[in-house]
């Protein structure tokens, strides 16, 4: 009883992390048979997006932030998915296996064409940016793959 509580207060807390790349068109992917339904379905034609998503600060306070701005870009990827570390482990798992040889990073950003891995943002290179810098490179990697 006391675990079904917790995990209730849990969720609702991370709600509103959720929320913020969803409102943006960005479709959550919460267990692994989501993830390969979209990513060996529609995701295999044209260019993909997947957010790793977290409840670090940095996720906070610039991975989510640098996602909608990249988002304004002109060019942007066909298809937008989203999978949260550490509250939907399975599906997050699951997509990491689409990221070849990079390791798990959270938060982070994948960038796949026709179902093949193209180009990711690990952690390293979100966390001690602007979120300037950060949607800048997201904006790069746009015009080079979409």
């Amino acid at each position: 009883m006391a675990q079904d509580f917790y995990f209730q207060q849990l969720q609702m807390m991370v709600q509103p992390m959720r929320d913020e790349l969803t409102r943006l068109g960005i479709r959550e992917l919460r267990t692994p048979e989501e993830v390969v339904e979209a990513l060996e379905g529609e995701a295999k034609n044209g260019t993909t997006l997947v957010v790793v998503n977290s409840v670090c600060g940095c996720a906070a306070g610039l991975a989510r932030p640098a996602v909608a701005e990249a988002l304004k870009h002109e060019k942007t990827p066909d298809h937008l998915y989203t999978v949260f570390a550490g509250q939907d482990r399975e599906a997050t798992a699951k997509a990491r296996e689409y990221f070849g040889d990079y390791p798990p990073s959270s938060p982070s950003f994948a960038i796949l064409k026709d179902g093949q891995i193209v180009h990711m943002i690990p952690r390293e290179q979100i966390e001690n940016r602007s979120l300037e810098e950060i949607a800048a490179s997201l904006k790069a990697a746009f015009e080079k793959y979409c």
